[in-house]
């Protein structure tokens, strides 16, 4: 029933932030039903397989690259197959991901306090 995992598969502990995010970056593609790994992974233009049937990043799937695929072994296989043939999504910058939140932040801060 179950495929043997590929050499190029990597199951790990917990590993640090920095490490993580090169994992991610030079990923073909990931599978996950983490928010947070939705979010990066579109961020950094990766593929995402998420394995739930619903996310609380709707964003990631709308402008992003990630496939909410729910946790059907049949329609995962499919997912995972269509990217490895070039079947991708190609992500739009979702609004606000711009790097500049703490210079949005800042200027909503200085205004409420200027109109004091």
């Amino acid at each position: 029933m179950y495929k043997e995992l590929s050499e190029n598969v990597i199951l790990c502990e917990p590993i640090g932030y920095i490490d993580f995010i090169w994992l991610v970056k030079n990923a073909a593609l990931i599978l996950t039903d983490s928010g947070g790994i939705q979010e990066e992974s579109t961020f950094l233009e990766v593929q995402c397989i998420t394995l739930r049937e619903n996310t609380e990043r709707p964003i990631t799937v709308e402008m992003g690259t990630n496939h909410l695929i729910g946790s059907d072994l049949k329609k995962i296989d499919q997912a995972i197959m269509s990217i490895l043939d070039g079947k991708i999504k190609k992500r739009e910058v979702p609004p606000f991901w711009d790097g500049k939140a703490a210079e949005r932040i800042c200027e909503t801060l200085v205004e409420r306090i200027t109109k004091r």
